[in-house]
Order: C-alpha cells, then structure tokens, then sequence
C-alpha cells in the first residue's frame, strides 16, 4: 500500500485511487496519522484533513481503536450487482417492476395536458410548482391528515431522500434504516458518507425498542416506509405509528423521513410521524402506483426542511418538468388510478404464494405491496437452485445489514395460478440449502 503527496487533497487522493483500482480492499485499516505524517514528511494535521475528506467522500469509516479503515461498501459502489436480465423462459420475480396492467394509460392524460397548454411554454422564471400540482398535492396529503402548508416536488423518491440527507445531516453522521430495507436507500446513504444504524422491522413496520437503541445511539435522521415497504412489505400500523412517534419525541432534533412508497397502488390505511420531531418530511412518489417513467415525488414537510430542499433544487435542476406535474395533476383529477382495485389485484397473488409457501412450512412475509420475503437458510443456494429451475429471485444481501438470510420475490409480473409451482421449487430450493431457518 504506498500513499502519497504533500497536501491534504493530493493524501486522499492518492488513498482514494487505491480504493477505486483495488489496491486497498474493504476493511484495509490505513496508517495511523502520525505514522502516515512521519513517512510523507508532512503535518499530521495535513493527514487528519486527509482522513477527513476521505470520509465525507464516504470511503472510509472510522472505527475508535481500530483506527480508519475502509468501507466495507464505499460510496461508488452498490452493495451487489444489480439483478441480471431475465433470461428466456425464465420467470421474472427479481426485477421489483409494477404491472404494467395495472398502470393507467398517460396518452389521455398527456393529450389534455398538451390541449390546455395550446403554445404556452414554462420559462425560468415560472414557480417551480405548479399551481395544480400544488393544489392536488395538498389534497394527497391533507386526506391522511399530514400538514402541507409547505410542500415542494422532485424528480421521484430517491432524489427527495437524496436532497432531504444532504441538507440535514453531514457526511459521518448516523442514519436510522430498516433492516432488511430498500437497497437504494441503503446505498444512498453510503454514498453520503453516512452511518448506517439497522433498525429491524415485522409486518408492522419498525420496532419500537430497535429505533429507541439507535436513537439513544445517536442517530441523527431515521427513514421509514409507511406502506408497501421493501422487501418485506410492512404497513406501519396505528398503533405502531403511535408508539414510534413516542420515541421520536424524545429526540427533537432528529430529522424523520416517511417514505409513502406504497401511494397510489396500496389500500391500507396511511399512519404518519410527521410532526413527531421538529424536522420531519413526508415523501409520496407516483413510480409505483402510476409508472415509473413518471418521475414525480411530492415533498411536504417543515418550513425549515422543505426551504432546505428548495435552496438545493435552485441550485441544480431548478424545477421537475411542468408537463410530468400537470400529467400527474390530470391523473389525480381524473381517477385515471384505482389504489383499491389495483390492491386487492396484488394481494391475491401475494396471498396466493405465502399461501403456498406455508404448506411447505416455509415463512414468508408480504402485507403490503408487490413483494414477498422468503427466509432461507442460504441465500446463494436458494437463488442459484430456483435459476435453475425458471425462476428469477433477489437475493436478500442486497437488503440486509443484520438481519436473517432470505429472498425477495416480486409478484407482479407473475398470476396466480403461478404460485404453486414458484412455491414447489422455493422448497426444493430451500431443502437443497439446508434446514429451515
């Protein structure tokens, strides 16, 4: 391992070159910085700012005795290679896609859009959101009882959380996430130089004492779903919701971002924090319940938040496309999406497999949502044994921080009659790998 230069800059540099070409692995503990100041002949304060950088660039972590190491993920790559494509004959349950039969059809919507703009073209000095846009998005939240006096839009889920982290956290500090949880998120807060605090969750979302453990830890921003939560399918209920809020109350400055991931195509009652911490954000997308070409996030949350948020937009993009906001509006207005006919479509097939499963004494978890969380005892095994078989699963690392073995598999490019076979092979599959966890 050679390390060199004479600033601060050119030190992380040098370390960050080895990361990205391999020349340090994960875990690879760097020197001491008074051992690295002796050999580069330099100042250790011009090492610690070095060691700084680095892990404001999310590539190392620091580790109390065990000096700084790197990470074991580091921010330019995700935690696993993306699902491969679905080869021919081979049924897709990996891809995490919705049906495509249940999403409405944008040509009306896109075509009354483009009949009242009749040459009227947005400049840059147009508010940032719509006038529609607004109104609708204060009618989305306003029927689940969460405050939108201040809202704002952005381009899909990530690109709230993404924009919501970087301007109320800094790089090192801890993020609350469930475990298992979206792998997104799980990279994204990599990617930002963030700790990340598993909290482990059941079919009613987080648990309570977990999220106290992390908070009394100090965690500094703590992200929920609320409904169709990914991978497991949780839906954050009443009484669930009132006993999270109770421990966020304890620690008013923490930051506390909903993800409403199952808007537009889950049914379940919607229980929300918002309010429970002095930051507080609730994030609604339309990617799952009216396609995911439609890259749309609605944002409401506290005036200091949601200015934050607006600061940072300015500053990039600026706006997300008027035509995606008064489609998303005229869809709104016109029903064009049926959140409980699209539900009950899912649950049969989701209750179909579980169903199944159980008759083989597998456990498998789904409330909510288009997936379902099978617990196996070998992730590898269970993955590679159903490829074989014709059928294409996640494996569950690309989820989970602590938590048990499993696979994730996405039910909405599949039917009904479907599940029986998909459960027979889980089994072989599972039975391959070994007993039952």
């Amino acid at each position: 391992m050679v390390i060199s230069g004479r600033g601060s800059h050119e030190i992380a540099d040098s370390v960050e070159r080895s990361i990205i070409t391999g020349d340090m692995g994960p875990g690879t503990a760097l020197p001491p910085i008074r051992d690295l100041a002796g050999t580069l002949r330099v100042n250790a304060t011009t090492v610690a700012t070095a060691y700084r950088l680095l892990r404001d660039r999310g590539l190392v972590e620091t580790a109390g005795r065990r000096g700084t190491r790197v990470r074991a993920q580091h921010a330019t790559a995700p935690r696993e290679a993306g699902p491969r494509p679905v080869r021919p004959g081979t049924h897709d349950a990996a891809s995490g896609n919705p049906d495509p039969r249940l999403l409405p059809d944008l040509g009306p919507a896109l075509a009354a859009v483009a009949a009242r703009r009749s040459g009227r073209h947005p400049l840059y000095d147009t508010p940032p959101v719509g006038t529609e846009l607004l109104s609708v998005a204060r009618e989305v939240f306003g029927a689940d009882g969460v405050p939108a006096d201040e809202v704002t839009v952005t381009s899909g889920a990530l690109d709230a959380i993404d924009r919501l982290l970087r301007s109320g956290v800094r790089p090192g500090d801890a993020v609350a996430l469930e475990d298992p949880g979206w792998h997104s998120e799980l990279d994204l807060v990599a990617s930002l130089g963030l700790k990340r605090l598993a909290v482990e969750v059941d079919d009613e979302g987080m648990l309570p004492g977990e999220l106290a453990k992390v908070l009394r830890s100090g965690a500094r921003a703590v992200i929920v779903t609320n409904r169709a939560q990914n991978p497991v399918g949780s839906v954050l209920s009443a009484e669930r919701a009132a006993a999270l809020r109770a421990e966020l109350a304890e620690h008013q400055q923490v930051l506390t971002i909903e993800d409403d991931h199952g808007f537009g195509f889950v049914a379940e009652a919607f229980h929300c924090l918002a309010g429970a911490t002095r930051r507080w954000a609730v994030v609604r997308t339309a990617a799952k319940g009216y396609g995911p070409d439609l890259r749309l996030g609605l944002v409401a949350g506290d005036p200091v938040t949601v200015d934050r948020m607006r600061a940072g937009h300015r500053l990039g993009p600026g706006w997300v496309s008027h035509v995606l906001q008064e489609t998303f509006a005229e869809l709104w207005r016109s029903r064009a999406v049926d959140p409980v006919r699209v539900d009950a479509d899912y649950a049969k097939r989701r209750t179909a497999l579980i169903r199944a499963l159980r008759e083989h004494k597998i456990p498998a978890f789904g409330r909510s949502g288009v997936n379902v969380w099978v617990r196996v005892p070998d992730e590898a095994v269970a993955v590679a044994r159903l490829m074989g078989s014709g059928w294409a699963v996640t494996p569950g690392s690309r989820f989970r921080t602590d938590t048990a073995p499993g696979i994730r598999v996405t039910i909405s490019n599949l039917d009904t009659g479907d599940m029986p076979g998909l459960a027979d092979a889980v089994a072989d599959a599972v039975n391959a790998a070994g007993p039952h966890v």
